[in-house]
């Protein structure tokens, strides 16, 4: 159902990577060209500073990675709120299937389409929230921070998403209480 299908995508869903029983689900906005043609989010550059990034907080091999839409819209254009809506039902279940400690959300549009927030992501990132299933039978904490992409057209962001880095994994570090 989601009209993105054919408009930008060359011949595939990418839906995800990572294993399955992930403590960490990360969750971008949308496949770019790199992605459409190996079938896997998070591949071409950006893909390889999250992994950099992720490497760096000792989660490497420990996420569940993917997107709010699973086709590349056209010409790599943000999807809209409402190609977002089409796909979260089948974000919620895969988030819903891995079980997960905890969501790292990239970018602002995959905060915006899983938290509800109209807010933008300077003021989102390192802000715990609460995300929910929409019956309400899951909850999981949430981080928002900035999108690899973002990060290499602004390095003066790195430092705040470092930070919001090492807020995340001291969280998922932290003993579980008695």
């Amino acid at each position: 159902g989601c009209p993105i299908r054919f408009e930008g995508a060359a011949s595939r869903a990418v839906f995800s990577r990572g294993p399955a029983d992930a403590p960490v689900v990360v969750i971008g906005e949308a496949p770019g060209a790199e992605e459409d043609r190996a079938g896997r989010p998070f591949v071409g550059k950006a893909g390889r500073m999250l992994d950099r990034m992720l490497e760096a907080i000792g989660l490497n091999d420990r996420v569940f990675i993917t997107n709010t839409v699973f086709w590349r819209p056209p010409g790599n254009r943000t999807p809209t709120p409402e190609e977002q809506l089409v796909c979260k039902p089948f974000v919620e279940q895969a988030i819903r299937l891995v079980r997960p400690t905890m969501l790292l959300l990239v970018g602002a549009p995959a905060t915006r389409c899983l938290l509800d927030q109209t807010e933008g992501i300077n003021r989102l990132h390192g802000r715990w929230f609460e995300w929910r299933t929409a019956d309400g039978d899951l909850e999981v904490p949430a981080l928002p921070t900035f999108h690899p992409a973002f990060l290499m057209r602004t390095p003066s962001a790195k430092a705040m998403a470092w930070a919001d880095l090492k807020l995340f994994a001291e969280r998922l570090n932290r003993p579980s209480r008695p």
